[in-house]
């Protein structure tokens, strides 16, 4: 997958310069989300390169996050597509959704987002015990003794304090390691990891730090989403109850009228879905390379014709299929 930048950019010029004017009036314009995270900002530019290069579009990026967008598409219903959206941090998508004015097309993260509880794959294979939760609470020494916990203010924070109170961390001997940060989170896999040394805590995907270290997700039994759902409430009354973290859904949302009035593009975007997988390895890509999203998008067009070919109508797979050798 990995090219030279040089190479992308150069790539990524050439297709924009041979956009015309009567692809443009085809299509017309379309408004579309970038959210103000690396998921978000490479599928965007993904849709954007598609819609522009294979159905002549003249697409506008919107910077926007979550709440933003659906309460901007609530108001005004703007912008036409939303590519990202997390659709349990939004009751107002919802909601409008429920009113006629959005449509969900696609569940644009084909897994869900995805939460849990992980080990290092070396740690994995040398201890498969150690996949299970069980496994580990009867040998903390074996993750070194220590769980990983998110920082304060975070939603899996207050996730996480729940169930570390219902399986007994402190009696079973696991020590809490509160991060003070993301960023500090982050470094602990990636120092652990180029260490081979045990690691056990909280992440998320798609990320960048999934993609470059290979982690194993920890089985700690079913998904109950009433359990998580009081869990996740720093309120939460209950009795400390035990559950896995259910995937998140996450959508591509169109409004209805643009639905009527661009089927094709509609078409797209109900097509256009990415494995965590794949977005765990591209975004790894971006930020080993220091490349933008645009760069990505690039990249990953060009290698992975056999994946987003499939999205595509004949015609704009054709123009596409001529530009892409």
């Amino acid at each position: 997958m990995k090219k030279s930048l040089f190479s992308i950019i150069s790539t990524a010029v050439l297709f924009a310069a041979m956009s015309s004017p009567a692809q443009a009036a085809k299509c017309g314009d379309v408004s579309i989300t970038e959210m103000n995270w690396a998921s978000s900002q490479f599928i965007t530019q993904v849709a954007k390169f598609l819609m522009e290069q294979g159905y002549g579009c003249k697409v506008t990026t919107v910077p926007s996050a979550t709440v933003t967008a659906a309460t901007s598409l609530a108001e005004t219903g703007k912008p036409d597509i939303a590519t990202e959206m997390w659709y349990n941090n939004a009751p107002v998508y919802e909601k409008i959704e429920k009113a006629g004015k959005v449509k969900t097309v696609a569940k644009v993260f084909r897994d869900g987002g995805e939460e849990g509880w992980w080990i290092p794959d070396y740690l994995a294979k040398s201890n498969p015990e150690l996949t299970k939760i069980d496994g580990i609470l009867a040998n903390p020494a074996a993750v070194g003794g220590k769980f990983h916990n998110c920082p304060v203010g975070w939603g899996c924070r207050t996730a996480n304090d729940h169930y570390i109170k219902a399986w007994d961390f402190a009696g079973k001997g696991m020590e809490v390691f509160n991060h003070g940060s993301g960023e500090t989170l982050a470094t602990s896999i990636g120092a652990a990891y180029e260490d081979k040394k045990p690691w056990f805590g909280y992440y998320w995907a798609p990320t960048a730090i999934l993609g470059k270290y290979k982690m194993v997700k920890v089985d700690v039994g079913p998904a109950d989403t009433k359990v998580h759902g009081c869990a996740s409430n720093k309120d939460c009354k209950d009795t400390p109850k035990k559950s896995a973290y259910p995937p998140s859904k996450v959508v591509t949302g169109v409004t209805n009228s643009f639905a009527t009035s661009n089927p094709e593009i509609t078409a797209l975007m109900s097509k256009m879905q990415f494995t965590n997988d794949q977005l765990n390895t591209v975004l790894a890509w971006k930020k080993d390379n220091k490349a933008s999203a645009e760069e990505a998008a690039v990249s990953f067009i060009q290698a992975n014709s056999n994946i987003w070919s499939q999205w595509l109508s004949a015609p704009a797979k054709a123009k596409l299929a001529a530009l892409i050798k």
